[in-house]
């Protein structure tokens, strides 16, 4: 079957994203859109998962949990992960990596965490805007090693993208690829590359997604589909 997939989104807890990405609004757009498997991606921070599972629960999309992961190297990858569990214990582990370095709100935005219903748990401190004390390589390790996904992030944009900052692809080990543009890099690179929103505003999720097919919809479906490769993308 052939589904609608966007796994690229932030939450009022990325600094860059608006205060009304709720998670639960997220996931009510992305239903009216008619995303089948949603991720949510907050930079280096997995707290605003839960109430994203909850929304997506209500809304009978499948949810993905995830991070953008801002590496050493200052390339942004796409961590994703079936189980809840799995991608806290994941962020946690991130949020040890986070240089010391508090946020400024003024400057780069509020850091949010909600419950389902919107409202203000607390606010992240440090910053999550920065790079964080883990290198690509290790990215790929800890996150293959709890089942997880890599995804290299926007890799045809000229800032934080392993392009632009690696000036190559390195032979490693990815589930698949994300471009902003993917028609016009997809016969460069011999891997399955994905269209996202990296949605910052409500209005944004679901501006961009790809159709994959899958034999199911499940985590499982997903990483089959993501190695059969029979994607197609917005005209």
């Amino acid at each position: 079957m052939k589904i609608k997939l966007d796994l690229h989104n932030h939450s009022c807890l990325s600094p860059c994203g608006s205060d009304d990405m709720l998670p639960s609004l997220i996931a009510f757009e992305a239903m009216e859109k008619g995303i089948d498997i949603l991720a949510l991606t907050d930079h280096n921070c997995s707290r605003n998962l839960e109430p994203f599972a909850q929304a997506c629960e209500i809304c009978q999309i499948l949810p993905i949990f995830g991070m953008e992961i801002n590496t050493i190297e200052d390339i942004h990858v796409l961590t994703l992960f079936k189980h809840l569990k799995d991608a806290q214990e994941f962020g946690f582990y991130i949020e040890t990596l986070l240089p010391n370095i508090n946020n400024d709100p003024k400057f780069f935005g509020n850091q949010n965490i909600v419950d389902i219903e919107g409202n203000i748990l607390s606010t992240f401190k440090k910053s999550l805007i920065t790079t964080c004390g883990i290198s690509l390589d290790d990215v790929i390790n800890e996150c293959l090693s709890r089942d997880g996904l890599v995804i290299p992030a926007h890799i045809d944009k000229k800032a934080n993208s392993i392009l632009s900052n690696l000036g190559f692809l390195p032979d490693l080990e990815y589930s698949a690829l994300e471009a902003i543009r993917p028609q016009d890099i997809k016969e460069s690179f011999n891997k399955t590359i994905l269209q996202g929103s990296d949605a910052h505003y409500l209005e944004h999720v679901g501006r961009r997604y790809c159709f994959l097919e899958v034999d199911e919809i499940s985590y499982e479906g997903l990483k089959k589909g993501l190695i059969d490769g029979k994607v197609s993308y917005i005209k």
